[in-house]
């Protein structure tokens, strides 16, 4: 069974910093594109960011340019999230998810990704 797993989230003051980590199992990340979500309480999931299985290219949410950056490293099969600069609206559960999109028609739309972790919170308070 294709399994992934979030870690990482955690209570942080505005303007700190966290690193989300995405780990697969059970199926090899060399293949798909994978994506960050995020959904708040009362709010609709969105993309934050994804990252194509092939030539490392990355897309962001304007929300999060120039805080947030998307790596992988597949021999590790993990995907990362560094969050930079946060602020109390970055405050959600966050999801990594896996699409076979490829880097050409890869997308932030939470109903293109297949497999999904059961999510990390994140809380950004003073």
């Amino acid at each position: 069974q294709v399994q992934l797993v979030e870690s990482g989230g955690g209570l942080v003051q505005p303007g700190g910093s966290l690193r989300l980590s995405c780990v697969a199992s059970r199926f090899t990340l060399d293949y798909y594109a994978i994506g960050w979500f995020r959904q708040a309480p009362g709010k609709e999931r969105e993309g934050v960011s994804c990252i194509s299985s092939s030539d490392g290219r990355t897309y962001y949410a304007d929300s999060v340019k120039g805080r947030f950056t998307i790596s992988r490293h597949n021999a590790k099969n993990t995907v990362y999230l560094q969050m930079n600069s946060l602020k109390p609206d970055d405050t959600a559960v966050y999801y990594c998810a896996a699409t076979p999109l490829s880097a050409a028609t890869m997308t932030l739309r939470p109903y293109e990704y297949d497999y999904w972790g059961q999510g990390t919170q994140v809380t950004v308070s003073s």
